[in-house]
């Protein structure tokens, strides 16, 4: 369980500014947490959360109408542990993560600024 942990936190930390690979990532590991039966199918060096998103991809464009196809997130997460190698039991679907607002650009922006037309005028 420990070796599948630190294999998807290497790639997790490798890749972060990949929300796909840091949400996938963070659900793997719960999921592998919970279920240490099916660690080594994580640790295997050949499959990457990477490489399961290729994985979704395939299937999307095999699904695709004009181009388009759509997975529910359960849909998405069960591609997924099929690529992993995970067929049976509790499919993981964490909540998705909205990326924060951005902040506001400066204490200027909240000023308040009074003047009148006279004022410019005068």
């Amino acid at each position: 369980m420990k070796e599948a942990i630190k294999k998807l936190q290497a790639e997790m930390d490798a890749n972060k500014n990949d929300f796909y690979i840091q949400d996938v990532g963070k659900a793997l590991i719960q999921y592998v947490e919970t279920h240490p039966e099916d660690a080594a199918k994580f640790a295997d060096a050949d499959k990457t959360i990477a490489k399961s998103y290729a994985e979704m991809e395939k299937q999307a464009k095999a699904k695709a109408k004009n181009n388009r196809a759509m997975f529910t997130p359960q849909q998405g997460y069960e591609i997924i542990m099929k690529y992993f190698g995970v067929t049976a039991g509790t499919v993981p679907v964490p909540e998705i993560q909205k990326p924060a607002a951005p902040e506001t650009k400066s204490a200027i922006a909240k000023t308040d600024f009074d003047i009148s037309l006279d004022d410019l005028l005068a």
